[in-house]
């Protein structure tokens, strides 16, 4: 074989392995960010899987594993509601071992543990504002005072509309290593369950896309 045949497909080979690089770490429409394992298997694939889920109120915990258990019934898995219990504490280091023990227990396979978090949009508002403290009355921002500005509408009665951003780890539970993780951000606003509702399809599709099925 002559020496430009051999650098030929050397080059072949390099670009394809390049693009098969690429595939792998391409983040999926809709999902901010996304890790897995380099060893990741396929843990979910028609595996009994414990669901787990972490947010500041009791009412976001079971709407997230009411939602992330039906997208993944949908995949063809065995989801496992996780008992209720405390959630970790918010500085603390995450640690899934408590899940991975639960789902031993379960008969399961791997661990879905969902986090649900919650931070309000900007106001709407016209651009007026009044400031107190201050001889200030201006619109188009928040102008200069001595005190504090703020937005008319925010005094009440308008209400921020509020938007949840949702992460997802899984582990498999035979040495309890975290396989996948990956986090999305609603982008609209709405209702609790709507929001969820596409958080949820959106991190499961991605696990779908990320070979965990």
């Amino acid at each position: 074989m002559s020496r430009s045949l051999v650098l030929r497909g050397r080059r072949v080979a390099a670009f394809a392995a390049l693009a098969a690089l690429a595939a792998c770490s391409s983040t999926p429409r809709g999902i901010d960010a996304q890790w897995r394992a380099p060893d990741a298997g396929r843990p979910l694939g028609g595996a009994r899987v414990l669901v787990a889920c972490e947010a500041a109120e009791t009412t976001l915990v079971r709407l997230c594993v009411e939602r992330f258990a039906a997208e993944l019934a949908a995949r063809g898995a065995t989801p496992v509601p996780a008992p209720d219990a405390p959630p970790p504490p918010a500085a603390g280091p995450r640690d899934d071992a408590r899940y991975v023990d639960l789902a031993r227990q379960a008969g399961a396979a791997a661990v879905w543990v969902g986090s649900v978090s919650v931070a309000p949009a900007e106001p709407a508002s016209g651009g007026l504002s009044i400031g107190f403290g201050g001889l200030h009355v201006g619109s188009g921002g928040s102008g200069v005072g001595l005190g504090v500005t703020l937005p008319v509408g925010s005094l009440g009665g308008g209400g921020s509309a509020v938007r949840y951003a949702a992460e997802a780890r899984v582990s498999e539970v035979a040495g309890g290593r975290l396989q996948w993780s990956a986090r999305a951000g609603s982008g609209a606003s709405g209702d609790a369950g709507g929001q969820l509702d596409a958080l949820a399809r959106r991190l499961v599709d991605a696990a779908a896309t990320a070979g965990l099925f």
